[in-house]
């Protein structure tokens, strides 16, 4: 899960991107809202953005207005003052799909964004299934045929981006997009030896990871021998 921070607070910015980080997400922050405009352009590998409204440079609501005119159909968990009735009403007329008045527990916000991102994918539960593979997105557990998977941070960040496109093909640079946050250094060679041992930790299953020479991995089951 890919999430920019659009915050100018940096105590709170901070906080989030450590809940954030610690939940498993990918997480990059932007101070203003010229910056978080910029960003969206850029990017449409996100999955959520946390936008808090009383942005500088640029407000809030306009950096939500400018992204749904762009047809951006990405998640927007809206940040307000307690008192800010009208902006928050505004904001979900332009396209919010929550928000959260300030002060929030950390741990109510995490699970916001988790409904968010499940809703978005269609999904009505954090548990990701491709056959008897399986991720529980809120317990960052990984199971095969019932057998917990031993996975490192970025294997698990590479298995969730591949079930959420189960069947649909991933290129490298999507998977460095969604994977790797701003200013960390990722190659594409990086991406191949991720897969390498992700592949050799569920090879014993009847799932793979399919590899299409010059474009890309997909997640396949693989088909009992007739």
């Amino acid at each position: 899960m890919r999430i920019l921070i659009a915050e100018d607070d940096q105590v709170l910015a901070d906080g989030l991107l450590r809940s954030l980080r610690n939940s498993g997400a990918v997480v990059d922050h932007v101070a203003t809202g010229t910056e978080a405009d910029a960003a969206l352009m850029a990017n449409n590998e996100f999955d959520l953005l946390i936008l808090d409204l009383g942005l500088p440079k640029m407000h809030g609501l306009e950096v939500l207005k400018r992204l749904r005119a762009r047809g951006s159909a990405i998640p927007v968990l809206i940040l307000t003052a307690a008192e800010s009735v009208d902006e928050r009403v505004q904001g979900l007329d332009l396209g919010a799909d929550d928000y959260m008045a300030k002060p929030f527990a950390l741990s109510e916000l995490e699970a916001r964004v988790r409904a968010l991102t499940r809703r978005s994918a269609g999904m009505s539960t954090t548990l990701i299934q491709h056959g008897p593979l399986e991720y529980d997105q809120a317990g960052r557990v990984a199971t095969l045929e019932g057998r917990m998977l031993e996975l490192s941070a970025r294997e698990l960040g590479l298995l969730e981006v591949l079930l959420q496109r189960s069947g649909r093909l991933v290129s490298k640079d999507q998977l460095v997009e969604r994977l790797c946050e701003w200013g960390e250094e990722v190659s594409t060679n990086a991406i191949e030896v991720y897969i390498h041992r992700l592949r050799k930790k569920i090879e014993k299953g009847p799932v793979r990871i399919a590899t299409v020479r010059g474009l890309g991995y997909c997640l396949e089951k693989i088909q009992p021998a007739a």
